[in-house]
């Protein structure tokens, strides 16, 4: 399989992509890693690191799309960027597999328009999986600002299939990110998903969930808007950097501590594990015709090799296929309704 990396996108390209690349090709010695981008930059990034690109292929692309750029313009107008250049590769061919740390905003917007949309999914979104006892999968993460009942409903099937292909767990329990537990809280987007989830069949949802028992487990897949689930992710990254912070200036407090720190260090790293999201990466833009994934904006090489490591085992495990099914199904759906409404 093929895995094409936008070699310019995000906080740390192209030294942090690049270095993630070879470790990622490493690991992944069967999976050929294509590296897209000016290739002068990206020689002269892994020369500095003392890095080898033996294996590594690179795709020469003229253009960068900055963080700043307008998603629409920069598909119009930088063709030869590294990330809509990266994208057309991947439409050309299957069993591939396309990674950006790049503008949230302009790889979803290049995404849709170049490899297109599955048949009876309205909306692409990132699917990312918080690190809790019980991880927690959010649909939407922050592709999509402005959504509808009917995409909650799209999105509740298709994340349902991917927690099951990531965790192995059937059945994965659905919820709806709301401020109350009770059937008639909410806005509008809430109240009108509550009555389309709770008649799925092929769901299992248990109701709303409220913001303060996300990390109890009391559900795995969480729907809710792109605005709230950015914010919600990006929360739980920074509060759980407070809290180990925290924790370590309480074990260097004292001498005293420091024993007892010394003595619970093994617990202790697992617990600053189990927090860490850079050992996800990145989350899938689940929806589209062929694989997508987007990886943290400011991702260093380790978050980066990581991110790429999903996107392998995404492929491999043909999750795409189970994506493209449950599509179908969605699709047909949509038909019926259409045609009760004629």
């Amino acid at each position: 399989m093929r895995v094409y990396i936008d070699a310019m996108g995000g906080d740390n390209a192209p030294d942090a992509i690049v270095a993630g690349t070879v470790t990622a090709a490493e690991k992944y010695p069967d999976a050929e890693m294509i590296l897209v981008g000016k290739e002068n930059e990206i020689r002269d990034s892994a020369a500095k690191q003392g890095l080898s690109l033996d294996g590594i292929r690179i795709e020469a692309a003229s253009e960068v799309v900055t963080m700043e750029d307008n998603p629409s313009e920069a598909f119009r107008n930088k063709k030869d960027s590294s990330l809509c250049r990266g994208l057309r590769l991947l439409k050309e061919e299957d069993g591939a597999v396309f990674v950006s740390a790049g503008s949230t905003g302009a790889l979803i917007f290049c995404a849709t328009m170049t490899v297109r949309r599955l048949p009876g999914v309205d909306r692409p979104c990132l699917a990312a999986v918080l690190p809790f006892e019980t991880p927690v999968m959010i649909l939407d993460a922050g592709a999509n600002l402005e959504v509808k009942p009917e995409y909650m409903e799209q999105w509740a099937l298709i994340g349902s299939i991917y927690y099951k292909k990531l965790f192995g767990k059937d059945s994965p329990r659905v919820g709806l990110l709301n401020n109350g537990a009770e059937e008639t809280k909410g806005t509008p987007l809430q109240t009108e998903s509550y009555e389309i989830l709770k008649n799925m069949k092929n769901i299992n949802f248990v109701g709303n969930i409220e913001g303060r028992y996300v990390p109890y487990g009391r559900c795995d897949v969480l729907l809710c808007d792109g605005f709230s689930g950015n914010i919600l992710l990006k929360y739980t990254e920074g509060i759980s950097k407070v809290f180990l912070g925290y924790l370590k200036d309480t074990l260097y407090k004292s001498r005293i501590n420091k024993l007892a720190g010394l003595m619970i260090k093994k617990d202790l790293n697992g617990v600053k594990e189990k927090f860490n999201y850079k050992n996800y990466g990145g989350a899938p833009v689940v929806g589209l015709s062929k694989p997508v994934f987007k990886a943290h904006g400011n991702s260093d090489a380790s978050a980066f090799a990581n991110a790429l490591g999903q996107a392998v085992d995404f492929v491999r495990g043909n999750t795409d296929r189970e994506l493209k099914s449950a599509s179908e199904y969605l699709k047909k759906v949509k038909d019926e309704r259409k045609s009760e409404n004629v």
